[in-house]
């Protein structure tokens, strides 16, 4: 994880398909894992998660798919600018009634 600025990070390029699908094939053919993280200038733990996410993405085990959580976690953000969005809009609307304030929700974005 690269350090942008204090307390902010930002996550690391992901990595092309092409190499995924290349470093897949060389563990199934029989490649030791450590050899082909090194070859290929991947983590071994990056290794072994496309390993453990594989099957799934294949639909040869349950659960959510790299696609599927990637789509999540986007509406989860986009639903959190909303509400943020929707308080806003409650409390300018509240300061020109004149009626009072309104506090609004603290929505976690993760």
């Amino acid at each position: 994880m690269t350090i942008v600025s204090e307390g902010v990070h930002e996550m690391p390029a992901a990595h092309p398909p092409e190499l995924r699908r290349r470093a897949l094939d060389l563990v199934r053919q029989g490649n030791p894992v450590a050899k082909t993280a090194r070859d290929l200038g991947i983590s071994q733990s990056c290794l072994r998660n496309w390993m453990n996410h594989d099957p799934i993405n294949a639909a040869r085990k349950s659960g959510v798919t790299t696609d599927e959580h990637k789509k999540l976690v986007e509406l989860r953000f986009r639903n959190c600018v909303l509400e943020l969005k929707i308080d806003i809009l409650a409390c300018r609307t509240f300061a020109s009634d004149g009626v009072g304030s309104r506090t609004p929700r603290r929505t976690r974005i993760s």
